[in-house]
């Protein structure tokens, strides 16, 4: 699988997370700000790690397709290809 093709349903799969969130929010007013968002932000690492690691990277993609700027593919390739040139840590 390339870096392209696994973007792409790393995408997917947040639209898909997304809608759930959605319909979440039209059945529980608040939910979606007040509990799944910092939830979400948490297990992202947001202040532990600045630059994704392949963990945090779909809960990342996911926060992003959430939001009002929606990650486009190019910028998963590119976060996917720095994680996957990079050795395993120990």
């Amino acid at each position: 699988m390339t870096p392209q093709q696994l973007a792409e349903l790393l995408l997917g799969i947040a639209r898909a997370q997304a809608a759930m969130i959605q319909g979440l929010e039209n059945e529980l007013a608040g939910v979606r700000s007040g509990r799944i968002i910092p939830a979400l932000q948490n297990v992202a690492h947001l202040r532990d790690h600045p630059q994704p690691t392949l963990t945090d990277l779909p809960v990342r993609v996911l926060l992003g397709t959430l939001g009002r700027q929606v990650p486009d593919a190019a910028g998963v390739v590119k976060d996917l290809e720095r994680l996957l040139a990079e050795p395993p840590k120990t």
